[in-house]
């Protein structure tokens, strides 16, 4: 293969470059090698429950420098693709959501409000703690019309 041809290096993360709170071996040299050579490259998760900020912290943590803008998680993807379907001459989109604060913020930052009255959308991402009481608020959301969204399977 010749490298001369790659426009961007794109790379899971978990069990890729981590496993639990270790760096895989020659994940750092790998980093190391595309910001040598200046190759653009980006860093996927599925985990919608941290922000890009904390995830950069705990793979520094873990001996691997990988900064924020270089993270894409589930909740920034889900983000970005409910931003694409809102009218923003209506107004912001609205969200009701289960999950943590990589959701949230993501949310957050691109315009959405947070509520839990006739929300457009009710948005489902991972989370610790799932409490009946908000599934339940969910799905009548969702019966009583608000689109149902989730980050990943």
């Amino acid at each position: 293969m010749d490298g001369e041809n790659i426009e961007c290096w794109l790379t899971d993360m978990d069990g890729v470059l981590v496993r639990e709170h270790e760096a895989l071996p020659g994940a750092a040299e790998l980093l190391e090698q595309w910001r040598r050579k200046d190759l653009p490259y980006l860093v996927l998760t599925n985990n919608s429950i941290f922000t890009a900020r904390d995830l950069s912290a705990r793979l520094r943590h873990s001996g691997l420098v990988v900064p924020e803008d270089r993270i894409w998680t589930s909740a920034l993807a889900t983000a970005t693709f409910l931003a694409n379907q809102v009218d923003r001459e209506k107004g912001a989109g609205s969200c009701y959501v289960v999950g943590e604060a990589g959701l949230t913020t993501a949310l957050h930052e691109t315009g959405f409000i947070m509520t839990d009255t006739a929300p457009d959308y009710v948005v489902v991402g991972e989370t610790r703690n799932y409490s009946f009481e908000a599934i339940t608020k969910a799905v009548r959301l969702i019966r009583d019309g608000a689109r149902f969204i989730a980050t990943n399977p």
